[in-house]
Parts: C-alpha cells; structure tokens; sequence
C-alpha cells in the first residue's frame, strides 16, 4: 500500500539552515547544522524522495544571496527540490527553474497579483507550480507570512483552482514549528472542494500523526512537510522512508 510522501524541509536564512517557529527564522546551529548542501546530502541519505527549501532572505528582501546553495544542493542530491520564496513574478519563476528545482511554490504572487500568477501556471505547467496557503485564524497571509488579507483559505482555493493550480502546500502558521499537531481538517476540506492534491505543512510531530494522515490518501492529501519533528529525531523517519512507495513527482 503506497504510503503517504515525507518531505523534509531546509529553511535557509543567509546561507545557513534555520529553525523556523510561526514563520519566524531562527539560527539554532548547535541543532540544525550551519550548512544546507550537507543537510540535503544527510536527508538523501536517509532516503527521503524529495526536499522542500524555503529562501528566507528572497522572501524578506527579493535577495540572491542563498542561489548558489540552492543550486548546489539540486546538483548534490537525484532527488526533486522544490523551491520556496520570493516568487513575485514570471521572471523570478524562471531563474528558479534556473537553479536546478522541479518545482516552485508561490504564494504571496497568488493574491497580489493574480495575472501573472496565471503566467507562471500556462508557461510551466501546474506540475511544476504549487499554490501555498498560508493562514492564520482562517485568514491567508502573505509577504512573509507577516501581512493578513482578509481573504478565507477555501474560498482563495477554489479560486486558484479554477486558474489550473493542481497541488496546494497548506500551512496552519500558529502550528508551524511548535509541534502541535497538523490542521487536518483545512486541509481535508480544501482537498475536498478542489479534488486537487494537498500538501500538509506545519505541526506533524509524530508517527502516529503521520498515519493520521496517512487514511486521507483516498482524497489527495498525499505529502507532508516536517522540520522540527525530523531535525529532533521525533519519529523513526528511517523506517517510514523505507516503506514509503509514492512519489510526489512521479
């Protein structure tokens, strides 16, 4: 039985790996290590079938500085990096693709700027764009995750849907990087109302979670982003990747 896809996650703040706490990064290098290509070469090895990287500096100032890490982790593991930060526009898209990823995650250009957003979609394809929600108290925020919208998290996903987005990344942030158990339930539900494929990103802490999640299957919800729980050693993830048989990309 294929088993639901974990996905480790590398949150990169001026070259480093960082913890991130509600959307907050974090240098904790005596726990997460100071280099993101080592970190990448130690989750290949660990055999995980895809990472997640999230560029804090793009996303905080529009930055480059982290490209070349980004590029040389796609070049160090066979594995898909999907890419997350500062996405705002068509030609940012590009040079993403650029680095090495197989796929982009957007959010802020979602509600910002609809049309472009809509570009990036027809010029690559929805297999290699994903949508991110994230929300705080069923309210999107963007830039960051620092500026709230107003806008309701299913209703901008039934939106975006419309527009050919076929995977959403769904980020309860109050949950994000404090261990307290994924939103399953926003993520049931916009699974449900779009028929597409969610990504569960924040709170998972456990195995038993994980198998949780893992009865969803049957309605798209096929992959979670973990960091904390995995950087802490929380569950056996050796085991779970061994049997894991999905592919995000496949």
């Amino acid at each position: 039985m294929p088993f639901i896809l974990v996905i480790p996650s590398i949150d990169i703040k001026d070259r480093k790996t960082v913890r991130v706490v509600q959307g907050i990064p974090e240098i904790k290098s005596e726990e997460y290590g100071n280099d993101p290509v080592e970190m990448a070469k130690i989750w290949r090895a660990e055999n995980a079938k895809t990472i997640h990287i999230v560029d804090f500096n793009a996303i905080e100032d529009h930055s480059d500085c982290n490209f070349d890490i980004i590029a040389e982790i796609c070049r160090s593991v066979v594995i898909p990096v999907e890419l997350a930060g500062g996405i705002r526009s068509l030609s940012d898209a590009e040079k993403m693709f650029d680095l090495g990823v197989a796929r982009i995650v957007i959010s802020t250009l979602c509600f910002e700027n609809p049309a472009e957003f809509k570009k990036v979609i027809e010029r690559f394809g929805p297999s290699k764009v994903a949508a991110a929600i994230d929300f705080i108290d069923d309210e999107v925020v963007i830039r960051g995750r620092k500026i709230k919208t107003g806008l309701k998290p299913v209703d901008e996903s039934i939106r975006l849907s419309a527009v050919g987005v076929e995977r959403f990344i769904v980020t309860d942030v109050k949950r994000n990087g404090m261990l307290l158990g994924p939103n399953i339930e926003m993520c049931k539900t916009i699974a449900n109302v779009t028929k597409a494929r969610v990504t569960i990103s924040g709170g998972v802490r456990n195995k038993d979670e994980l198998m949780d999640i893992q009865t969803f299957l049957p309605i798209g919800i096929d992959s979670v982003i973990i960091g904390r729980a995995l950087y802490e050693n929380r569950f056996p993830c050796q085991k779970l990747w061994r049997i894991a048989e999905i592919g995000l990309f496949s």
